[in-house]
């Protein structure tokens, strides 16, 4: 059966139906899972292992039958340890369909059937009784419902649930106990990621300053934590004022409350600065001693760096402060985590809250100047780049004329005031919605532009000669930078626009950037590989259920499509040299007919060509280009630095995930890839191929 799916396509703009595989969006969910990364976190897995195991003895020495309940189930591993312990049964629960039928299939598969019961159902709505999923409760509690951020999947009311009406009274439970800790720190970087700073344009006229709204400066920002590999942020990036502080734990063996709560620590600084972000991260103890620890802590936080576990289904958390506030050494502050059913959120207090009588029970910050929700954490760093943006003011001022009528074609883009301050005679920003209309009238407002660059609030492609007073575009900016691109060639936009707009421009217009240029390279991930590696085993348990499960959602559609990662945080070696796949000339209209490369990258480096690495360079004028991807040529060692504001596309080539599969020697990667114009999609299909002509 086929259904019809609307979607408006980021690179047209359009808006499309088109027809899906009923089981559409099943086959996506598999297949962007984190399954594969689960499975691979073998410390993980050891620890939760040894605290089944350990649980299901404490039960046995009481005499008592080890009755195991295991909530989010997914393939039945945490269940299989348990009865592999000596659990005389397991109630597993998986809310997911495809997940349960698949844990049925594994738990088959591994002769475990007659012991582990799959129930199809969340848990809130399982039933314990003679009728009902479960006959009785159960003694053992063990879980796998934890996010970034701890509780973000809904952990505590699936635990406060459990404990009233499926599990018994002083129940053991795997993990026992979860310890979230934080480290207040004063980061210029990270702060950049939350805050729009003061952004310095050089003119002929000296320097002009183009300043954030009071608004914007006032703003507690998004409430939504930011999850990202803390380990890939530099020690020189932040400076730590507290020492690591354990802020709250939950014990999960006894019964949790997912009502609001807050925590406070008090602590001395240990320099003087500026408060602004609270880095945070959690362990969690799978027995009652703490003696199996499983911590997601920074190498900086952690007793064994060396031995660090990677992971991406569980990283750290970046929280910001409402506002920055100045700490003095040795003067006693006080960190407080607040949290409801499902966030975490954290406040700077001068003295004790209870001892001053304060409110600890604070709202949960909500953004009121529309900012933070039109732009995500790295849109602001982009706009922060003052490299950047200096890189913008010298494109222009070679491109700019006095009489220059200028249209800019960006989400949320500062170039109008850049425009405006190089000397255009008169600037026109086009804003899609209402929200982004409102925050730029703000900006141009606070700096006494609002009567000087005009915001038309409609699509480009609906452009009137009124809406423009009559005048014909002379110079056409974007970054380009849209607000709806997942994939870097989706900012491609920008070309349809232009095409859109053709009519508005004198003839003799000039288009900034000029031309883009999407190019490759092959790399082997440090880690990466694993989110879309086959597990096969795990822990003694065959899995290959999942793997092909997995497989077959891939080759559904996305085997044959990359998918977008930021790799600043996914360290990665170049095992080729960057290529220059596709051109797109910005001074041209949109092509009727599809654009097709193909050839060759070969590979000049040893290893395991994991996938090929995707990005886009927009070349503004002939002798500035601005990158979204590479940054700068690769080192002696291949090692990579990659643009931090942006997210690139990896090609996986699934020949190469398994690290069971011997090592061959490609020599190179044969690529085809087409550039359609009336749907904006980029095909491709990546192979790598041997000295002797054999395709992998």
């Amino acid at each position: 059966m086929k259904v019809f799916c609307g979607r408006a396509n980021p690179t047209t703009g359009s808006v499309e139906w088109l027809e899906e595989d009923e089981h559409y969006d099943y086959h996506q969910e598999i297949a962007r899972s984190s399954y594969a990364d689960m499975l691979h976190d073998k410390d993980r897995n050891v620890k939760y292992y040894q605290g089944i195991r350990a649980a299901v003895s404490r039960v046995k020495e009481r005499r008592q039958k080890a009755l195991v309940l295991d909530i989010g189930t997914g393939t039945g591993l945490l269940s299989m340890m348990a009865v592999t312990a000596g659990a005389d049964f397991c109630y597993a629960i998986e809310v997911f369909k495809p997940m349960a039928d698949a844990a049925v299939k594994i738990v088959e598969k591994n002769g475990f059937s007659d012991k582990i019961k799959i129930i199809n159902k969340h848990s809130t709505e399982v039933t314990v009784g003679p009728d009902g999923d479960m006959p009785c409760r159960a003694n053992i509690l063990v879980t796998e419902l934890f996010d970034t951020e701890l509780i973000g999947e809904g952990a505590l009311p699936s635990y406060e649930h459990a404990h009233r009406h499926l599990v018994q009274e002083n129940c053991e439970a795997v993990p026992h106990r979860a310890t979230v800790y934080a480290q207040l720190v004063e980061s210029r970087r990270m702060w950049s990621w939350n805050k729009l700073f003061p952004v310095h344009v050089q003119t002929s006229l000296g320097e002009q300053v183009i300043v954030p709204p009071l608004e914007l400066e006032r703003c507690p920002g998004a409430p939504s934590v930011y999850d990202i590999q803390l380990n890939q942020v530099s020690p020189a990036d932040f400076t730590a004022l507290s020492d690591v502080l354990p802020m709250f734990s939950v014990d999960f063996s006894k019964q949790v409350s997912s009502s609001a709560a807050c925590h406070s620590k008090q602590f001395e600084p240990l320099v003087s600065g500026r408060a602004q972000v609270v880095l945070s991260w959690w362990d969690i103890e799978m027995d009652p001693e703490g003696k199996i620890k499983c911590t997601m802590a920074p190498f900086w936080a952690h007793s064994d760096p060396e031995g660090l576990q990677w992971r991406d289904h569980w990283m750290q958390c970046v929280y910001f402060l409402s506002q920055e506030e100045p700490v003095i050494q040795g003067s006693a502050l006080c960190l407080v985590a607040h949290h409801d059913d499902y966030c975490v959120w954290y406040s700077l207090w001068r003295t004790s809250p209870e001892k001053n009588g304060g409110d600890l029970h604070q709202v949960r910050p909500v953004c009121d100047c529309q900012a933070h929700l039109l732009w995500n954490r790295p849109r602001f760093g982009e706009l922060n780049d003052q490299d950047r943006t200096d890189q913008y003011v010298q494109a222009l001022g070679t491109v700019l004329k006095p009489d220059s009528i200028c249209l800019s074609v960006s989400d949320g883009s500062l170039l109008p005031m850049l425009a405006w301050h190089l000397g255009a005679k008169q600037v026109f920003t086009v804003e899609c919605s209402a929200a982004s209309h409102r925050l730029m009238k703000k900006i141009f407002k606070a700096n006494h532009l609002e009567e000087k660059i005009n915001i038309i609030e409609k699509r480009p492609e609906l452009l009137t000669p009124a809406d423009l007073g009559g005048e014909k575009v002379s110079l056409l900016l974007g970054e380009p930078f849209f607000t709806t691109s997942l994939l870097p060639w989706h900012n491609l936009y920008f070309w349809y626009v232009r095409t859109a707009v053709d009519q508005h421009l004198v003839p003799s217009a000039i288009v900034m950037p000029q031309a883009a240029s999407l190019h490759a390279m092959v790399v082997e991930f440090r880690d990466l590989w694993r989110i879309r590696s086959p597990c096969g085993d795990c822990e003694g348990f065959d899995v290959h259920i999942m793997d092909d499960m997995v497989k077959r959602a891939l080759d559904f559609r996305e085997s044959r499509e990359a998918e977008p990662h930021p790799l600043w945080e996914y360290p990665c070696r170049s095992l080729s040299e960057p290529q220059r796949i596709l051109t797109f000339d910005f001074g041209q209209l949109v092509p009727q007919q599809p654009v097709r490369a193909e050839g060759s990258i070969e590979l000049r480096r040893p290893g395991r060509s994991h996938g090929a690495v995707l990005w886009m360079d927009y070349h503004l004028t002939p002798d500035s280009t601005v990158s979204t991807g590479l940054l700068r040529p690769a080192g002696d060692k291949g090692d990579c630095c990659w643009n931090p504001h942006c997210k690139q596309a990896v090609y996986f080539f699934s020949t190469s995930l398994d690290p069971r599969v011997p090592l061959s020697s490609p020599q190179s990667v044969t690529y085809t890839v087409e550039f359609h114009p009336h749907t904006g999609d980029i095909t491709m299909d990546f192979r790598l191929s041997d000295d002797l002509g054999s395709v992998h």
